[in-house]
């Protein structure tokens, strides 16, 4: 008789190639170690008297005529008297190099212009003949001088200089005063301006320069492409 032999391998199970082992981390808070809660914001002491503080800056502005910056200032004082500990740290986050830069040309401008300054130029650009000249001169005055001072105070100041130039109907009074405040307004993404100082001084500080440059960039390329732009589309055709 022949004897049949049969032999059984036995089969060893390994770990497949390429797997991956994940892990989990998750985030703990101090609410009963729930994942991914975050805790609520109180109105604690020190955050009632900074809305009560803001509250009274702004009824002092509206309404009882006051000085914003010295307003602001002593606001500031004694929230830092009241609660010392919560203001620990905000000095040294102020942009002081931006507020001191635009402080100097605000008051350098404002004294140009209480010398009549910006008045002479006004009135010397009324005098040339050609129109559409003395409308691009007078466009440029106000987008330069925007650039570091307030947009509100440099259109008083020239539009009355505009007047000369309306006379004698060659030029739309809607048109050029239109084209002024356009050219006025903006450049106010100048960090020299009010505008644009307060966006580079809320920047965090490590890309603080970085937007301070590229504001000033941006704002310098408006200063003659705006009044370029505005009395050719504005003026020139006389609408």
């Amino acid at each position: 008789g022949a004897g049949a032999g049969t032999g059984t391998g036995g089969t060893a199970a390994g770990p497949a190639s390429g797997a991956a082992a994940v892990t989990v981390v998750e985030r703990a808070d101090d609410t009963g170690g729930h994942p991914d809660v975050v805790p609520p914001v109180r109105l604690d002491l020190a955050r009632s008297l900074t809305l009560l503080g803001i509250l009274s800056l702004v009824a002092g502005a509206l309404f009882f005529d006051l000085n914003v910056g010295l307003t602001a200032l002593t606001v500031a004082a004694v929230l830092a008297l009241v609660s010392p500990k919560s203001a620990e740290g905000a000095a040294e986050k102020c942009a002081w190099t931006t507020v001191l830069l635009v402080c100097g040309i605000v008051t350098y401008v404002n004294l140009l212009q209480h010398l009549g300054t910006v008045d002479w130029l006004g009135e010397k650009v009324s005098a040339i003949e050609a129109p559409l000249l003395a409308a691009l001169l007078i466009c440029l005055i106000a987008a330069v001088v925007a650039a570091f001072a307030s947009t509100t105070g440099i259109l008083g100041a020239l539009i009355p200089l505009a007047v000369p130039l309306l006379q004698d109907g060659r030029l739309g009074a809607l048109t050029l005063i239109s084209a002024m405040a356009i050219c006025a307004s903006v450049v106010d993404s100048s960090p020299f301006s009010t505008s644009g100082a307060l966006v580079a001084a809320n920047t965090p500080e490590e890309q603080r320069d970085y937007v301070f440059r590229s504001l000033m960039t941006w704002g310098f390329a408006l200063i003659p492409l705006a009044p370029l732009t505005a009395c050719a589309v504005l003026v020139l055709p006389g609408w």
